[in-house]
């Protein structure tokens, strides 16, 4: 059980793996948004952090008093981080109450009544999420969202969730115009969990995905070192698929100018 949101079992997704040591038992997650915690972590590397002991066993004597605005029990260790909110709850419970929780550092948090908005202005026509195809009504709420970029790409946010939990940090971009900085951020803001891993269709045990993700595909490859020559910047810098991560190209052998940060190989597109 973790001794900070007191569930026996939640959405690993959402709450990270259970972390054991010095006999504190705690879901990943619930110990970097746990009030106040964060601010003591020690980076160990990315999305890597090691706490104070005595940190967490203070944290969670306070939370003993504390009680969800969600489900009304104990051990709620998040609280809004609104100046003068002391609505608090757990993290498997932030949805249900409609929270936003941001995973990324400092890892802050807002109760439904202060968390932030989305400034986007969807441009008019179909609301159907492009993910599931079904609609989602005919304007924004915490269950809807809209990409920052196209403006016409509607998704249930429990649809984007799944979406970026299977596509990684990798991968994740907007399903419908394949835009990756704005969107990413919008997403970020708003709540989503885009993990640090590479998309769940790839495996690192594959020896011919391994060899093909670090080389040109295009038709014809115009790089004087040929496909396998690869440089960090410049004309022959290798941009993988956005979709597939399968196939790759030289910026130049596909015409892609500096600016570029994506590009779909002609399987995808």
């Amino acid at each position: 059980v973790c001794m900070l949101c007191g569930r026996p079992e939640s959405d690993l997704d959402v709450c990270g793996p259970m972390l054991e040591a010095h006999g504190i038992c705690a879901h990943a997650y619930c110990l970097l948004f746990a009030s106040s915690l964060f601010e003591h972590a020690i980076e160990r590397g990315p999305g890597r952090w090691d706490f104070p002991i005595e940190n967490i066993r203070r944290v969670i004597e306070e939370a003993a008093e504390t009680h969800c605005f969600v489900c009304g029990e104990s051990k709620a260790t998040i609280t809004c981080q609104e100046s003068g909110c002391d609505n608090s709850f757990h993290l498997p419970c932030a949805v249900e109450g409609e929270c936003i929780t941001q995973f990324f550092p400092p890892y802050r948090a807002f109760c439904r009544e202060h968390r932030p908005e989305s400034a986007v202005e969807a441009a008019p026509g179909d609301t159907t999420c492009i993910i599931c195809m079904e609609p989602v009504g005919d304007r924004q709420s915490y269950s809807t969202m809209v990409c920052p970029a196209c403006r016409t790409a509607w998704f249930h946010r429990s649809c984007m969730q799944e979406n970026a939990i299977h596509a990684g940090i990798v991968c994740f971009v907007c399903p419908g115009c394949r835009e990756r900085d704005l969107f990413l951020l919008e997403m970020l803001t708003m709540g989503i969990l885009i993990p640090l891993s590479l998309p769940s269709w790839i495996t690192n045990d594959s020896p011919e995905l391994e060899e093909r993700h670090s080389r040109c595909d295009a038709r014809q490859c115009l790089c004087p070192g040929g496909r396998e020559q690869v440089e960090e910047e410049g004309s022959w810098q290798l941009l993988l698929c956005c979709s597939c991560a399968a196939e790759g190209t030289h910026r130049a052998c596909s015409n892609l100018g500096d600016s570029a940060t994506s590009w779909q190989c002609a399987g995808c597109a």
